[in-house]
């Protein structure tokens, strides 16, 4: 069973997600998965991540690139 401070998404799978809008790289933020690029933010459920472009929340307010 998972302790409460591991990652709700497996490091290796992690290692390989990316947004299916803009294919830039994931980064896993609290509980949801930022794109680098566009800002959606994915859910993980049970340790599963939902990314479906329609489920995505949109960039948080005042959310920017990274290195932009």
């Amino acid at each position: 069973m998972e302790g409460e401070n591991s990652s709700p998404v497996d490091p290796e799978l992690l290692a390989i997600l990316a947004c299916p809008k803009c294919k830039v790289r994931v980064e896993l933020e609290q509980d949801r998965l930022v794109c680098g690029q566009c800002g959606r933010r994915y859910r993980v459920e049970d340790g599963i991540p939902i990314m479906l472009i329609d489920e995505a929340e949109p960039a948080a307010a005042g959310w920017k690139p990274k290195g932009k």
